[in-house]
């Protein structure tokens, strides 16, 4: 069931620009204010005027300067008014939005690894992006709009009855009914928003998936394709977006219909009361300005009505993200003290499938030891569960079943932020760089650590020669994923990243698969000269890297059908020699 907007919240963010919001209304309410009392000083100069030709009087500027200095006082006084609202809304707005985006932010980063499994990316940048502008943009004419309006209706009827009672109770007899339809009518339109609005971020999705994964669109020669399904989304939304517009025009132009028929019919009674000597010339002037006010004023609330729908809906994704609880804390937990410490790992029962696949075990009752200080090697076919043993050691998702100890601790125990932060190091198998320097990139790793440190970091992973030899050394600034170095250099730093916390244990999940020969070589030389005094997790395809492991583990189906030493496996000659003999590990190896 789709959740209500939760007005507590709002009014709590709402509470910390009470001043800004306090004094754009109050500029707002007086700018309405004089947007009444105008209509009435035009009405005095009339009559003035009125009784000037009447009585065949002269011209004179004397009988005009104080209803015109009046009038050029308001005038002014209104634009002042106008200034300081917008102003204040302007202000009040971006502070607003930057709260919303952080809080949106935060929350996003502390989800669990699984909520990223299900949801796309582009809609969380939609959410941080378009929602947050769309009630911004909402809240601002609510209040410059919204507030102005109402006061100008309701200030302008109160003048229209001082005027004439008999023309304002014409007038209120039918606008009620005018009313009813366009509520009616809004209801139609609101749905139709909606639909738009879900079949654009289908649209946005497309083309934030293609221009990410360029490399692979052009690898497939399949351009034509991704702009074929783009256009199919962008005309299904613009039939929606057009259909949209066509009832919004519709409304407006029944509502302009309606708007000068009142103002017609207000004209043809004004004359017949003024025929009567019921109503003075100035009277009927001051009577039909203050209707176009109020017409303005509806025409304002009818438009808004459609942006108040969007910024609702907005607001009420941007809470329901905000709002989400994960299931795995970023932080918290038990730290243990240096001394205490041992990096041994333990698998112990260990049951589990991915909350997007309950029903698929990956892992299916596995248990493991890695002695502190050793290197095990995951290996076997795709998709047996070998870095599942990554993410669940990681804690990205925690087991069914089962539990995993690290230093005789169940991780489910021990402080996520310490065990990734310090614990832990992880190199994949295509790491992402961040377009910044090569400098920060490896201090990702360690956030406080020195230049020093990225120093030693870079040399301990055989980075430090290539990255001086760029123009700008280790200020270079990379491209986005880091796609204007080479494979094996992209490596190298995330090598250097990953030993910059100098961690106990070590993750090599496919660490040099996605290079070529030489610089798998090179890469691989690296691994196993920072590998040293270290618990090492390998996974890997490749048999070339694991053959020096302590300890080889062969994973099928995910349950462990062998486990040895590299010599007692090929004596067995069961699994591990099987894929040993592989096509792909005969070239790597040279057969």
């Amino acid at each position: 069931k789709e959740k209500e907007l939760d007005w507590r919240r709002l009014f709590h963010i709402l509470r910390s620009e009470i001043w800004l919001i306090l004094g754009s209304l109050t500029a707002a309410l007086l700018a309405a204010y004089l947007n009444v009392k105008i209509p009435l000083c035009l009405g005095d100069f009339v009559n003035i005027l009125s009784d000037v030709v009447k009585n065949s009087e002269e011209f004179l500027l004397a009988r005009f300067k104080e209803p015109s200095i009046r009038l050029l006082t308001l005038y002014f006084c209104q634009a002042a008014c106008t200034f300081a609202y917008i102003s204040l809304l302007s202000k009040m707005g971006e502070n607003i939005a930057m709260k919303l985006k952080c809080d949106l932010f935060n929350a996003i980063m502390k989800q669990d690894i699984a909520f990223f499994d299900e949801i796309r990316t582009s809609t969380l940048v939609d959410c941080a992006t378009s929602d947050v502008q769309e009630f911004k943009s909402t809240f601002k004419q609510c209040i410059s709009q919204g507030v102005r309006s109402i006061a100008q209706i309701t200030g302008g009827f109160f003048s229209l009855f001082v005027l004439s009672p008999t023309m304002t109770i014409s007038i209120l007899v039918v606008v009620p009914v005018v009313i009813l339809i366009g509520t009616s009518f809004g209801a139609i339109l609101r749905a139709i928003s909606k639909e738009a609005q879900e079949q654009s971020l289908k649209a946005c999705t497309v083309f934030e998936e293609s221009v990410g994964n360029m490399r692979t669109v052009r690898a497939f020669a399949n351009e034509d394709i991704e702009c074929m399904k783009y256009k199919e989304y962008l005309q299904e939304s613009q039939k929606l977006n057009a259909k949209l517009g066509y009832g919004i025009a519709a409304f407006q132009a029944g509502t302009n219909i309606f708007l000068n028929s009142l103002v017609l019919g207000t004209l043809c009674l004004g004359c017949h009361l003024i025929s009567m000597n019921n109503l003075k010339p100035g009277d009927l002037m001051s009577f039909l300005v203050a209707t176009q006010t109020i017409q303005r004023s509806f025409a304002n609330l009818s438009l808004l009505f459609g942006h108040v729908v969007k910024g609702k809906e907005a607001l009420k994704r941007i809470f329901y993200y905000c709002d989400l609880i994960p299931e795995i804390p970023v932080a918290g937990g038990i730290i243990l003290d240096d001394d205490k410490f041992s990096p041994s790992i333990l698998f112990e029962h260990v049951t589990f499938s991915y909350p997007t696949r309950p029903k698929q075990h990956i892992l299916k009752d596995l248990n493991l030891l890695i002695p502190a200080g050793k290197t095990v090697a995951v290996v076997g076919p795709s998709g047996n569960g070998k870095t599942t043993l990554a993410n669940l050691l990681e804690r990205y998702y925690d087991v069914n079943s089962g539990r995993i100890l690290i230093s005789n601790e169940n991780i489910q125990h021990l402080n996520p932020k310490w065990l990734r932060g310090s614990v832990i190091g992880i190199i994949s198998q295509e790491p992402v760089l961040f377009a910044t320097s090569v400098k920060e990139n490896i201090r990702y790793g360690k956030p406080t650590a020195s230049d020093q440190e990225v120093y030693e970091a870079a040399k301990q992973a055989n980075a430090d020669e290539f990255i001086r030899s760029f123009p700008d050394g280790y200020d270079t600034v990379l491209g986005e994923r880091g796609i204007t170095i080479s494979g094996g250099q992209k490596q190298r730093i995330a090598i250097a990243r990953a030993l910059i916390k100098d961690p106990s244990i070590l993750i090599l999940d496919e660490a040099t698969s996605a290079l070529d020969s030489e610089s798998e070589k090179i890469v691989q030389k690296t691994l196993e000269e920072v590998s040293r005094n270290r618990t090492v997790l390998i996974i890997a395809h490749r048999i070339t890297t694991v053959q020096n492991a302590d300890i080889i583990v062969v994973l099928n189906k995910g349950e462990i059908v062998e486990m040895g030493t590299h010599k007692a496996l090929c004596a067995k000659k069961g699994y591990y020699w099987e894929l040993m003999n592989q096509p792909q590990n005969n070239n790597s190896r040279g057969y």
